[in-house]
């Protein structure tokens, strides 16, 4: 419990690091926080057998076509990745019609007493880019995301690289509820099980300015499973509130 309440205490300070840069940079500055039935990652049951719920907060700063953020969760596929700590940043230009987003993204983890890897072991990052049209009421989408490393130092391989592909699409009703889905696809090097398919659809609603509530069917194909660690298809609802 002190580790995670000592990662917390580096959240909250990140995120008034973002505030105090912001103030001086005359940025937007937002918070969020919420709870998730579970927490699923491109498919996977980011807490597997044990299937706990999940509880998040982040923060996120915007300057003109630029971004950052932090991200908290309690998550891992091993008991040695309790909490998962995600830092990104990127730039959105616009290209005609285009939205690009091209990003960073670290994903890293803290370790328990009950040691499984340390984390550097189970800490990567990837690459991001990606881009957005809006069409009306409809937005579609594509992203890649690319990873030298996919399972960290854990899997003991060096250069296990990974690829994430992505189509996406999204449509806002007059009531503001979006509904909104993916079909993303896996690929890394050196498994011997190396892809997988993943989709999603869901409906997100606005309970108020800042309360939303998500509800979101998320499925994947046999070779997550076996190959994995997934679990197929899962139903998840999740509570987010955003200041």
């Amino acid at each position: 419990m002190a580790k995670g309440a000592k990662l917390l205490g580096l959240a909250v300070a990140a995120g008034a690091l973002l505030a105090s840069g912001a103030a001086r940079a005359d940025a937007d500055v937002t918070f969020n926080m919420g709870l998730a039935t579970d927490y699923v990652f491109r498919g996977i049951d980011q807490t597997t057998s044990w299937s706990e719920g999940e509880a998040f907060g982040g923060a996120d700063v915007a300057s003109g076509s630029f971004y950052g953020g932090v991200w908290v969760s309690n998550t891992g596929p091993h008991v040695s990745q309790f909490f998962e700590y995600d830092i990104y940043g990127g730039w959105k230009p616009t290209l005609g019609p285009v939205t690009l987003d091209l990003g960073f993204i670290y994903y890293g983890y803290t370790d328990t007493d009950d040691t499984v890897a340390d984390e550097n072991e189970l800490s990567n990052y990837e690459l991001k880019v990606a881009g957005s049209i809006a069409s009306g009421s409809a937005t579609w989408g594509a992203a890649l995301y690319w990873t030298p490393n996919y399972g960290g130092d854990l899997d003991g391989l060096d250069d296990n690289s990974g690829l994430y592909a992505e189509f996406n699409g999204a449509y806002a009703f007059s009531n503001s509820a979006t509904l909104s889905g993916a079909v993303g696809y896996v690929e890394v090097d050196d498994y011997a099980i190396d892809n997988y398919t993943t989709w999603n659809i869901g409906v997100t609603y606005p309970i108020t300015d800042s309360v939303s509530l998500d509800g979101r069917y998320i499925g994947s194909d046999d070779d997550a499973t076996a190959g994995f660690g997934g679990n197929g298809d899962t139903l998840v609802g999740t509570l987010k509130l955003t200041f």
